[in-house]
This record gives structure tokens, C-alpha cells and sequence, in this order.
């Protein structure tokens, strides 16, 4: 019996249970995946007890010694692996990096431009209900509605007219290859900032499989626990003259005492990103997401652009008559885990929404290959052309299990 079992057994039993379900579904939320065993002990390490406010040698605790050696591990790896000049791995969240970036960047009240949520853009990037969307006035960009990629013509249009402070690229929702060299063009039109918020696609970038935004961005959010596959945690990376003011906006301003055992685990995964192994596994996240919105389409399905360049796409669903939330619950009961997702010009609310998104990052670390992906297309197209049919959902869920007992989830134990 191991020490949590004996001390606490209700959390023992709901972290048991936690991998029992995770083994046993189909994880196709774009923003999840799987972290390694190494990632894994590293959170659970001895650096959860320390202390250390402040940065490597700059701290405001004694006995940091350790913790400095890892955090500047942890930068160096960021820097070598993003061709970055400054790194700073302490940011608990993606949205507290977005927080940090837009204190050295803007000032409350200014200006900045970035893209409509129900477009694709993140809460953090203007929203009304976050902070973003309380100290600063966002001006709002979206895609075209003919081919729902970004207008960056209409990006133009807008900067000229408002000039704002600062332009964000980047989405939580947006399956299409986006153009930093673009969006770095606009910016010096009209004297703008640019940041870019990569949270998603920082494994594809890692991977030299999405076109990095370092060389055109002042300062780039990410976060590593979504394609980059490490813990869950945010970085930031920036132009060196950028580097001061970007780490007091960290700390003191945005943030306390940093998580050491995560940024271990950062270390960790950035470490494994370097690997040759990392290349192929990221191919594969795109080559499986561009496999299942193809074969979607194929069965009937709406693709929100009609396909993806990367790990994620949109299923608009409104000509099926259901609601994204509708499509979710029935996907969850199946063991398929989607979430509802608002598409273009959507006209619900955020809690029904007209689609899905799905994602490829956590199957493909399973190991799922073209065979299974166009097995899942073609459940998830059973699924929710079925609403409410409970023959259906039992002969799929009994399909998933045996596509999910065949391929174990890497990081946990047998």
C-alpha cells in the first residue's frame, strides 16, 4: 500500500478512477494530451516544497541553489529549442503568460487588436469577463465568412484605422496555418507591438512543422501542456530587449513564488522535444488531425474551412439540427471526449454552441495510427447523427473500449 492509499484514501480512489478513464476513452480535446513518466516524477518531486521567489541568483529564500540550476535548465532548453533569445519558464498558466505580456507591453486603457473568440480567439485575448477585457479595449479581428481564414486585408483595414498599441496573433480555435510575417507587416504600418499567443501550436512549432513566430513577434505566449505535451504550465519567449521589463511583468506584478517541481517538468519536456522522436510524433498529431476532418467531411460532416493544417479543427453541426453541447454529452457517453466549441458568425451562446472541436495531440501519443483515426471519423459520425439513440451509443462504446484497451496511456502505470 503506497503512502496516499494509506493517508487518504478518497483521493487515492479519485486519481484511480481518473486513470481508469482516461485509458478507457478516446481524448480528442485539443488542448489535452499525455504527459511522459519523466514529466510526471518530476511534478511530484522534492521541488514541491521549495520556495523561490525571485530569479536564478536573484531570489528573495535561501537554500535555492538547486532550484536555480533547474530554472536555468529550463530557459536555456526554451531558448535552444525555440531559437529564442530570452526565455522566462515561470508563468503558472498560459493566461497568466498572456497577463505577463500585456502588462510590459501595454499600459490599462490601451488599445490592442486580436481575434473574436467566436472566431477562434481565447478568453484571455479580450474577452469582457477576463482581465484582458477589463484593463485594456480590445479591437476585434475575425475570419472571413466566405472562407472563415483569417482577413488579414481586413487586419489591415482595422489597424489603420484605430492604431493600436498592440496586435495578438494566435487562437485557441483556428485550424488554419497563420501568417506571423503578415501580422509583423501590419504592426510596423501602423507602430504596433506584436505578440503572439502560440499556447496551442507550440509543439507543432517546436517541431518545424507550423512556422514559428519568434523571428516576427516582440514577445510569444505559450503554454506546454497542450501539443508540446509536458506539464500544465505556461513560458513566455521575447526579443532580448524585451527581457527585463518582460520579467518584472512576471514577477513581481502578475505573479508570487514560482512552481519549481513544474518548472522541472518543463525542463523535462522541453528536453524531450529536442529529440529526433518529437519531430515524427508531431507529424503524426497532423497528419491524424488532417486524416479525421477529411473523413468527417467524407461521411457528412461540416469542417469549419474545410479541413486543418494542424492539430485541431471545428465541426460546425447546425445542419444536423444539435447543439454543440448536445453532441459533446453524447460523445462523453460514449467515451469519446470532445468539447463544444462556438464557430464563426455562431449565433448560440457559449454554453450551447453550434459545434465541436476536436483534436489529435493525446491519441496520437497513444499511438493511434490511420486505421484507428478513421475508425473514431466513423463513430463520432454514428454518434451524432443518432442523438439519443442508446442501441447506437451502446455499439460504440463497446468499439471504444477495445480500440482504447489496445493502446495503453504512456506515463501511467500498468
Amino acid at each position: 500500500m503506497g503512502a496516499l492509499e494509506k493517508s487518504d484514501p478518497e483521493v487515492w480512489q479519485a486519481l484511480r478512477r481518473e486513470e481508469k478513464r482516461q485509458r478507457g476513452t478516446i481524448e480528442l480535446i485539443a488542448a489535452e494530451n499525455h504527459a511522459s513518466r519523466a514529466v510526471l516524477e518530476a511534478m511530484a518531486s522534492v521541488l514541491t516544497d521549495k520556495y523561490a521567489e525571485g530569479y536564478p541568483k536573484h531570489r528573495y529564500y535561501g537554500g535555492c541553489w538547486e532550484a536555480d540550476s533547474v530554472e536555468e535548465l529550463a530557459q536555456e532548453r526554451a531558448k535552444r529549442l525555440y531559437h529564442a533569445e530570452h526565455a522566462n519558464v515561470q508563468p503558472h498558466s498560459g493566461a497568466q503568460a498572456n497577463m505577463a505580456a500585456y502588462f510590459a507591453l501595454l499600459q490599462p486603457g490601451d488599445s490592442f487588436m486580436a481575434m473574436e473568440r467566436n472566431h477562434g480567439g481565447h478568453l484571455t485575448h479580450g474577452s469582457p469577463v477576463s482581465f484582458s477585457g477589463r484593463l485594456y479595449r480590445l479591437i476585434p479581428y475575425g475570419v472571413n465568412r466566405e472562407t472563415e481564414l483569417i482577413d488579414y486585408d481586413e487586419v489591415e483595414r482595422l489597424a489603420r484605422e484605430h492604431r493600436p498599441k498592440l496586435i495578438l496573433a494566435g487562437a485557441s480555435a483556428y485550424s488554419r496555418v497563420i501568417d506571423f510575417e503578415r501580422f509583423r507587416h501590419i504592426a510596423n504600418l501602423v507602430g504596433a507591438r506584436l505578440m503572439v499567443d502560440m499556447a496551442h501550436i507550440a509543439g507543432l512549432v517546436a517541431a518545424g512543422v507550423h512556422p514559428s513566430p519568434i523571428p516576427d513577434a516582440d514577445i510569444v505566449s505559450a503554454t506546454t501542456h497542450k501539443t508540446l505535451r509536458g506539464p500544465r504550465g505556461g513560458f513566455l519567449l521575447s526579443k532580448a530587449q524585451f527581457a527585463s521589463r518582460l520579467d518584472e511583468a512576471v514577477f513581481p506584478e502578475a505573479q508570487g513564488g514560482p512552481l519549481m517541481h513544474i518548472i522541472a517538468a518543463k525542463a523535462v519536456c522541453f528536453g524531450e522535444a529536442m529529440k529526433p522522436e518529437f519531430v515524427s510524433y508531431q507529424r503524426a498529431v497532423v497528419a491524424n488531425a488532417r486524416l479525421l476532418a477529411s473523413d468527417l467531411q467524407r461521411g457528412g460532416l461540416r469542417i469549419v474551412s474545410g479541413g486543418t493544417d494542424n492539430h485541431l479543427m471545428l465541426v460546425d453541426l447546425r445542419d444536423l439540427g444539435i447543439t454543440g453541447r448536445a453532441a459533446e454529452e453524447a460523445l462523453e457517453g460514449v467515451g469519446i471526449i470532445a468539447n463544444r466549441n462556438a464557430i464563426p458568425f455562431d449565433s448560440r451562446p457559449p454554453q450551447l454552441a453550434s459545434g465541436i472541436r476536436l483534436g489529435t495531440p493525446a491519441v496520437t501519443t497513444r499511438g493511434f495510427g490511420p486505421a484507428e483515426i478513421k475508425r473514431i471519423a466513423q463513430l463520432i459520425i454514428k454518434v451524432v447523427t443518432n442523438i439519443g439513440d442508446e442501441k447506437t451509443y451502446q455499439k460504440v462504446r463497446q468499439e471504444v473500449e477495445d480500440i482504447s484497451s489496445r493502446f495503453p496511456v504512456p506515463g501511467l502505470s500498468p
